[in-house]
């Protein structure tokens, strides 16, 4: 039996807690989902290490799951273009039964693997595009397929599976296996499982998005300003970045649509946004190098 199946020895008489003790057996357990993607640590390394190229080329992010891995990879994709100005069309979720499994559940839609190659087929996959491939038990057929298609294609290939030699980590380029045990909730893996899986796709999105340039130190200066609170993190970020005073912020934000990047080029280099944005483009968005640049 899987170890994601297989019942937790530690709670066998789970029902029969008190509140304090049950809540604590759940929060407790949240730790070895921490402790799996530490241990994931070099395979997510090497992950960001073979995708980068590829990204940087013009490809795309494409995850593909079922089930609560499914709306883990919409999850982070979605929420690449907020945080980091990432390309809408750039970050593609495939979720087995399609959009309305990310709010119902489409039963049986995850034993079809024939509609996971379909659907990475239609998307127009491509040499230079990265599939993540997401599964707590590592065998689920719609995410074969999705790996099969990918892999048809040159495609970078990396798959996430909660239990070890599972069959979606030897498909894939890069395997890389969240060892989180059995459930408090024997098979309920959209806990600790969940967890570890969601960890470790920010990890992977967020490393590649700092070396893509998006970050400034540990500051988030490519963010979409869509929203008040993102406009009022957009002065935030720029005084922090510059030394520069809210008012004088603001309004160098207002010359550049408030692109942060922008602005604090142009603030620290005492230059027109005009201006910032050429360094930047040529040092290829990175803001540290735009303004070490001669």
């Amino acid at each position: 039996m899987l170890k994601t199946e297989t019942p937790s020895t530690a709670h066998p008489d789970l029902d029969l807690y008190e509140l304090p003790q049950l809540i604590s057996a759940f929060v407790e357990d949240q730790l070895q989902a921490v402790a799996a993607v530490r241990a994931a640590g070099p395979q997510l390394a090497q992950a960001v290490a073979a995708a980068l190229p590829r990204i940087q080329a013009g490809g795309r992010l494409i995850y593909a799951g079922a089930g609560t891995s499914g709306r883990l990879g919409v999850l982070d994709s979605v929420e690449l273009y907020p945080t980091f100005s990432w390309p809408r069309e750039r970050a593609v979720a495939l979720i087995a039964g399609g959009q309305e499994a990310m709010f119902v559940a489409v039963e049986g839609a995850e034993d079809d693997q024939a509609q996971g190659a379909r659907d990475v087929q239609g998307v127009s996959i491509g040499p230079q595009d990265v599939l993540l491939a997401l599964a707590a038990s590592g065998g689920t057929p719609y995410v074969l397929g999705a790996l099969e298609a990918a892999r048809s294609a040159g495609a970078l290939t990396i798959a996430f599976a909660n239990n070890a030699d599972a069959p979606a980590t030897a498909a894939a380029e890069i395997g890389i296996t969240l060892d989180t045990g059995p459930e408090v909730i024997s098979g309920s893996t959209r806990l600790k499982a969940g967890s570890a899986q969601k960890m470790a796709l920010n990890t992977f999105s967020s490393s590649l998005m700092v070396k893509l340039g998006k970050v400034y130190g540990n500051l988030m200066v490519d963010l979409k300003a869509t929203n008040a609170k993102l406009l009022r993190r957009a002065v935030a970020l720029t005084v922090r970045a510059t030394g520069a005073d809210e008012a004088q912020a603001r309004a160098v934000l207002e010359q550049c649509d408030f692109q942060v990047k922008v602005a604090v080029v142009a603030l620290r280099r005492q230059i027109p946004v005009e201006a910032a944005r050429q360094l930047l483009d040529q040092a290829q968005g990175h803001v540290r190098q735009a303004l070490d640049a001669g």
